[in-house]
């Protein structure tokens, strides 16, 4: 599915001076995981979920990005 604030080619947040708020099935989608793992996520306070009316709940695309962190490259020169 194509969304205004994920690119076409890499599925990487576009970076704008305004938030975008994606429901939990396409920001689940993004990280490859389940609704109710994400649903975890907010409840731990680990990414802020968004109510839109009385059953919508919306997640910033950032806040997912911010989830992500890199893993270091092994170093050289290692046992054999």
């Amino acid at each position: 599915m194509s969304h205004p604030g994920l690119t076409a080619a890499t599925g990487a947040a576009q970076h704008t001076s305004t938030p975008r708020y994606i429901p939990l099935s396409e920001g689940a989608e993004y990280l490859s995981l389940t609704t109710a793992g994400l649903r975890k996520y907010i409840a731990e306070g680990r990414i802020t979920g968004y109510r839109l009316g009385k059953r919508a709940i919306r997640v910033d695309v950032r806040e997912l990005d911010a989830l992500l962190t890199p893993i270091p490259a092994a170093k050289s020169g290692g046992a054999r």
